[in-house]
């Protein structure tokens, strides 16, 4: 695979899967494309990302699966993801969305415990994200988490 644009692809493929799980209409053919999209999407991001894409690859593909209601293969991507900022150092908004992602996943699949745990978590690396807009855009997604 000499000549593929792996972080172009990654890029796109992101952004395909974010039109579509914003989609309030979704066909089941769609959710199919949705969940092969973020995993195209985190597949070529493993292949030229930094952490933090790595990361943020492993969000998504949390996030697609929380929102299809398949809450053991979220659980899974939204822990992959908290590994790789931990692993790294990595914090601000993507330790924040790594534990909004685990706070999700743990509500899909039905663990009212891990989800309150996870959403304090949230919650408190929040408080630590620098830029006022990142902070906001994460306590609206948490406050829609209920």
């Amino acid at each position: 695979m000499t000549d593929v644009d792996h972080r172009r692809l990654g890029v796109d493929l992101f952004n395909h899967a974010w039109s579509l799980l914003e989609k309030p209409d979704r066909t089941p053919a769609e959710d199919d494309e949705l969940l092969h999209a973020t995993h195209a999407s985190a597949y070529h991001w493993s292949r030229v990302g930094a952490p933090e894409n790595l990361a943020r690859g492993e969000w998504q593909v949390s996030r697609v699966n929380a929102v299809l209601g398949r809450g053991e293969a979220a659980l899974h991507h939204a822990q992959r993801c908290l590994d790789h900022c931990l692993e790294h150092g990595i914090g601000d908004w993507d330790l924040a969305y790594a534990y909004e992602a685990l706070a999700r996943a743990h509500k899909v699949a039905g663990d009212e415990a891990g989800y309150r745990r996870n959403l304090e978590l949230a919650r408190d690396a929040g408080t630590r994200i620098a830029e006022d807009d990142d902070r906001e855009h994460l306590e609206r997604d948490l406050a829609e988490l209920g």
